[in-house]
């Protein structure tokens, strides 16, 4: 393994691995980032997007591989924790993620001060491409677009909330304003007004952006690029996420032809081994006029018939030995009732009623009881409901497919297990694997009523555009509650806001 930092290539990985323990969460991933890209990494949960942004960062050694990265200008990290002191001020965080910057204007005093003018001029080159003389201002408007304004400076950083911590890191990244500028999950915790100025910010950024992101509406207004890491490999799309979308739906329809292809051929070649065998010749059939040349040929002709059969035979072998996997069947919601067909209450709470058919979109911000509201429709319909909370508990001690409780054909057909993972135990797996499994036994009853707690959480992309297709086609009555702006935007039927547990 070797780290290395040369001023030929800015951003590029080279047979990466990482493993913890036993499992391996990259591996041999190879790919590059050119200057002034923006490169959205996307994934499921679990699937080793962190981990690499960590080591792209230097902050995590990769057991094998090389890790290339330069940047005259500075890199910036951004993690989803934090690890500022909690005695710190609100300034000194600023002051800390501004350390480069201030430390280049105290040696341009100095070396002024020294008259020493070609390093003097150095420093000041560097320091005005990093933008020293407008950190401050940036530093504010940051501040500002991500919602931190009336924070005072003097405020100890124990004293602010989880959502105003992340906040004020990614102001912190952003106002250092470093070449490449490294973000994981950088819109959690913003509200639709501050993602709407991180993106235009970060559209504006003269340098490199790495970013983790499940937020599609982002993704596509920032990214250049899409890095999808599944199974502990990497695939670039170029095109931004609507041309990975648009890749992605490519491919589907490759598979499904190549599978469509294979099971052709299959059923030619049997239907060729079964018809030849009882042939004597290809098109000639035995007939009284020619039954004294079939007689003085036919060991010949047998044998013939006889090895195009072994043929046939070994090449159906091949064939099943090296199947093309059946692609996974389209998500679909069972459910009886279709808009329109039935105007019978399912349920009815406070000013809430919900109806045969219903399309409902419960919105609001943080604590407004949007969670709150959903389990007790839950709990109040008389209805066949599903319920998918944002919290999925189930026995860790067993496995995938006892969980889910039906056939495993069942369970793989629906592509969001593989059939080497049915016999995990439940408590191995990832929050967003444990969020597919809570999927996947909703896909299979029949329900009257979905109610959807924030369902597009830790699921990849490609994953989220398929639920919003099955969402799309199912007939029954739909409650969901989302932060997601790409469903919302989506969402078709009646929307409420709630605000301090009450409907506005």
């Amino acid at each position: 393994m070797r780290l290395e930092f040369p001023l030929t290539t800015q951003l590029s990985l080279k047979g990466v691995s990482k493993s913890y323990g036993e499992r391996r969460v990259l591996n041999q991933i190879t790919f590059s980032v050119s200057p002034g890209e923006r490169a959205g990494i996307v994934g499921e949960n679990g699937s080793g997007k962190s981990t690499l942004l960590r080591v792209i960062a230097g902050l995590e050694m990769p057991d094998d591989g090389e890790v290339t990265v330069s940047a005259a200008g500075g890199v910036g990290y951004l993690g989803q924790t934090h690890d500022l002191p909690g005695d710190h001020t609100v300034q000194q965080a600023i002051d800390a993620a501004l350390a480069e910057l201030r430390a280049l204007e105290r040696g341009i005093q100095e070396a002024a001060e020294a008259q020493d003018m070609d390093r003097y001029g150095e420093l000041l080159t560097a320091f005005e491409a990093r933008g020293g003389y407008e950190a401050d201002a940036r530093v504010d408007k940051a501040m500002h677009g991500l919602g931190l304004a009336r924070i005072e400076r003097s405020r100890v950083l124990s004293s602010l909330s989880g959502g105003e911590l992340a906040r004020l890191g990614l102001a912190c990244v952003l106002a250092a304003s470093p070449e490449i500028l490294l973000l994981d999950e950088p819109t959690n915790h913003l509200d639709e007004a501050a993602t709407t100025w991180l993106e235009d910010r970060l559209r504006e950024h003269k340098g490199t952006v790495v970013t983790v992101s499940h937020d599609r509406i982002f993704l596509d207004r920032v990214a250049t690029a899409i890095l999808e890491v599944e199974g502990g490999t990497m695939t670039r799309f170029g095109g931004g996420y609507t041309g990975f979308l648009g890749e992605k739906a490519a491919a589907r329809l490759r598979w499904e032809q190549a599978y469509a292809d294979w099971q052709e051929e299959v059923r030619q070649v049997k239907e060729f081994a079964a018809t030849t065998a009882h042939r004597v010749a290809v098109g000639r059939a035995m007939k009284d006029n020619n039954k004294m040349a079939y007689d003085r040929n036919a060991g010949r002709v047998q044998s013939s018939v006889a090895s195009r059969v072994r043929q046939a035979q070994e090449r159906l072998r091949r064939l099943e030995e090296n199947p093309v996997p059946c692609p996974p069947r389209p998500l679909r919601f069972r459910g009886t009732f279709a808009p329109g067909t039935r105007t019978g209450t399912l349920v009815q709470l406070g000013q809430v009623r919900v109806a045969a058919g219903d399309r409902l979109l419960i919105h609001g911000p943080n604590g407004a009881g949007k969670s709150t509201l959903l389990a007790a429709i839950a709990a109040e319909t008389g209805a066949r409901a599903g319920y998918l909370p944002q919290e999925v508990t189930f026995d860790p001690d067993r496995t995938v497919i006892e969980t889910y409780g039906g056939e495993a054909a069942a369970l793989t057909a629906t592509g969001l297990f593989p059939p080497d993972a049915l016999e995990l135990k439940v408590g191995a797996l990832s929050v967003g694997q444990r969020r597919r499994l809570a999927l996947a036994m909703l896909l299979a009853g029949e329900h009257d009523l979905l109610l959807l707690d924030e369902p597009t959480n830790h699921l990849s992309p490609t994953l989220v555009e398929e639920l919003e297709e099955a969402l799309d086609g199912y007939g029954g009555a739909l409650v969901v509650v989302t932060h997601d702006r790409a469903l919302r935007r989506r969402f078709t039927g009646m929307e409420i806001s709630l605000s301090g547990g009450c409907v506005c």
